[in-house]
C-alpha cells in the first residue's frame, strides 16, 4: 500500500514536471535569455551589479561586453568578504553555506558559494529530475519499493563567522526535507561522518539489512564500498546482498575504467547505469537515455551556459560564445553565470556537444588535466577511450591511473609515463603499453604525428603500481572521501614522482 500511494505521487510529479522539461527542450534559448535577466535583475543592487552596472545590461553582446570571465582565484577576494559576514555582494539573498572543494590540482581548498535558491531549484530539483528521468525510461520499475544508498563525501559541517561549510554533499544531506532522507541510507548521521574509514564501515553496518534499490556516488570510492560488503556479508556480488537493486546514479569521473568492474559485482544486465554531471557550483547534466553516454543539459537550474572553444582558449581573456553559437564535436571550456552568484564563472571543466536538438553533452575533461608538452595536445577522453581498448585487447581490469610527460634531456626524445594500479594486471606489460599507443594514434591525430617514426615522442612508459598506491596517496593528503579525484593527466611529473616516490618507501 506504501509503495502504491509514493508511486502515485511519483507519477503526478513526472507528469508536472516532464512538461516544463519539455519546454526547454523546445524553446532552449529563450529558457536560457530569460534565465540569465533574471539573473541579472535579481542581482542589481549588489555590490557586484553596481561594479558593472547591471542596470544597464539588456542584450547578451552587454552582458558578455560588461563582465569579465574569472577564474576562482580573481573572486576569492569577494568570497572571503562573504565568509567574513558582509551580504549582498554578488547574490542579494543571504549566502551562509560554502561547498568547500579541494579540487585534484591544488591543496588550497576553495569555497563556493551555494545559495538556498541554487540549494532548492538547482541541486533538490536534480535530485528529483534525476529520478523522473529514470522512472519516465523504465515504468515498471518498483525503485521506490527501498531506499537509495548515498556516497557523499567525508567532511562534515563546520561552522566560521555564522557561515557554514563542508562537502556539498554534506550540505545536501543537511538540507534534505525529511521526506527525501528517509527514502535515503545511511542515515543522517552516519552520512555526515567526517572520518571516512569509520564511515565506509559504519554504512557497511548500516545498510546491508536494508532494501537497497539505488546507488548513488562517485565509481571509484562506491567500488571500495561495495567491495567491503562482500567483505561483511561473505556473498559472491551485490544482488545476493541487495536483490533489488536497480540502477547506480554516477558522476565525478569517466565511468569506462569502471564499469567492467561493477558488472562483475552487480552481475545483471537488467542493471541501469545513470551518469550525472553536477560540481560544487551547480547542477549540470543528467542523462535521460537508458544505456547511453550522453548527458542532457539542464536549461533551467538557475544557471546561465557560455563556451570557449578550447583551440582559443585563453583562461579569463578569452572569448565566450553562448549554446545557440555551439557545434557539435568541439572541446569547450565551460563559463557559467548562476543563482549563487558566480558570474561567467570558468569553471575548469571541458565539455563537447553529441546533439544540438536536444543540446546533449559528453565531459571531455579540464582545462587544466591534458598534456600538451610536445603538441599532442592529449585530453582525458582520449586516454579514457584508449585505456577502454586496451584493457579489452589484453584481458585485464583498471582501477587507477596518472600519466604525465618525460621530459626531453639532450638528444632523448619526450614520451609519457602511465602508472596503472590494475585488479588484473596484463600478461604481457609490452603488449598492453603497444595496444595503448596505437589506440591513442587512432584517436588523437595530434598524438599521432608527433609518435611518426618517433621523432618527437617515444612509445609510452608504463608502470604497474602496488595495490592500493593511489588510495595511500590521497590518504596522506587527508583526500579520503567522494569529492576527491585521482589527476589523470597532468603536464607536470609532480604527481606521478609523489606517487612514484610512495610506491617506492612502501
Amino acid at each position: 500500500m506504501g509503495f502504491l500511494f509514493v508511486n502515485s505521487i511519483i507519477s503526478w510529479f513526472l507528469k508536472k514536471r516532464k512538461h516544463q522539461l519539455d519546454l526547454f527542450v523546445k524553446y532552449p534559448h529563450e529558457v536560457q535569455y530569460e534565465l540569465l535577466f533574471s539573473l541579472i535583475k535579481t542581482a542589481k543592487d549588489t555590490e557586484v551589479g553596481r561594479t558593472f552596472s547591471f542596470e544597464k545590461i539588456h542584450t547578451y553582446q552587454e552582458f558578455s561586453e560588461q563582465i569579465p570571465i574569472r577564474a576562482y582565484e580573481s573572486m576569492v577576494p569577494l568570497l572571503d568578504k562573504t565568509r567574513k559576514g558582509t551580504q549582498n555582494v554578488f547574490w542579494p539573498s543571504s549566502i551562509k553555506w560554502f561547498a568547500k572543494s579541494s579540487g585534484t590540482t591544488n591543496s588550497k581548498s576553495k569555497f563556493i558559494p551555494v545559495s538556498e535558491e541554487a540549494i532548492e531549484y538547482c541541486h533538490f530539483n536534480a535530485g528529483k529530475d534525476m529520478l523522473c528521468l529514470f522512472v519516465n525510461n523504465n515504468p515498471n520499475t518498483k525503485l521506490f519499493s527501498g531506499k537509495s544508498l548515498r556516497l557523499g563525501g567525508s567532511s562534515a559541517i563546520y561552522e566560521d563567522n555564522d557561515t557554514y561549510f563542508g562537502d556539498l554533499s554534506a550540505i545536501i544531506i543537511e538540507n534534505l526535507p525529511f521526506w527525501a532522507d528517509n527514502r535515503s541510507a545511511p542515515k543522517q548521521k552516519t552520512a555526515l561522518m567526517s572520518e571516512w574509514e569509520e564511515k565506509m564501515k559504519a554504512i557497511v553496518e548500516e545498510t546491508i539489512h536494508i532494501d537497497i534499490t539505488s546507488l548513488a556516488g562517485v565509481p571509484s570510492w562506491m567500488l571500495v564500498l561495495l567491495y567491503k560488503v562482500l567483505e561483511k556479508t561473505g556473498k559472491k556480488n551485490i544482488l545476493e546482498v541487495w536483490p533489488n537493486l536497480e540502477v547506480y546514479f554516477h558522476g565525478g569521473v569517466n565511468f569506462s575504467p569502471y564499469r567492467e568492474q561493477f558488472q562483475k559485482l552487480i552481475p545483471s544486465s537488467e542493471f541501469k547505469y545513470y551518469e550525472t554531471y553536477n560540481a560544487s557550483e551547480g547542477f549540470f547534466a543528467i542523462q535521460d537515455q537508458n544505456d547511453s553516454d550522453e548527458l542532457l543539459l539542464m536549461l533551467d537550474y538557475g544557471i546561465f551556459y557560455e563556451f570557449i572553444p578550447m583551440s582559443e582558449f585563453q583562461g579569463e581573456d578569452s572569448k565566450a560564445i553562448p549554446l545557440e553559437q555551439v557545434t557539435c564535436n568541439t572541446n569547450y571550456a565551460l563559463v557559467i553565470t548562476t543563482n549563487s552568484g558566480l558570474w561567467r564563472y570558468l569553471i575548469g571543466d571541458t565539455v563537447k556537444f553529441t546533439s544540438l536538438d536536444p543540446y546533449r553533452i559528453k565531459i571531455t575533461g579540464r582545462t587544466k588535466h591534458f598534456i600538451n608538452v610536445f603538441g599532442e595536445e592529449l585530453i582525458v577522453e582520449n586516454a579514457e577511450q584508449a585505456l577502454k581498448i586496451a584493457c579489452k585487447k589484453s584481458d585485464v581490469w583498471v582501477k587507477e591511473y596518472t600519466v604525465a610527460p618525460v621530459f626531453m634531456e639532450g638528444n632523448a626524445k619526450g614520451r609519457h609515463e602511465w602508472l596503472i594500479e590494475f585488479n588484473r594486471a596484463p600478461e604481457c606489460l609490452l603488449t598492453f603499453s603497444d595496444y595503448l599507443d596505437k589506440a591513442l594514434q587512432a584517436i588523437n591525430s595530434d598524438y599521432e604525428a608527433k609518435r611518426y617514426k618517433n621523432m618527437t615522442l617515444t612509445a609510452p612508459k608504463v608502470l604497474i603500481s602496488r595495490k592500493d598506491l593511489f588510495y595511500d596517496w590521497l590518504k596522506s593528503k587527508e583526500k579520503l572521501g567522494g569529492q576527491h579525484k585521482i589527476p589523470r593527466l597532468s603536464n607536470s611529473r609532480n604527481f606521478l614522482e609523489e606517487l612514484l616516490e610512495l610506491n617506492h618507501n612502501a
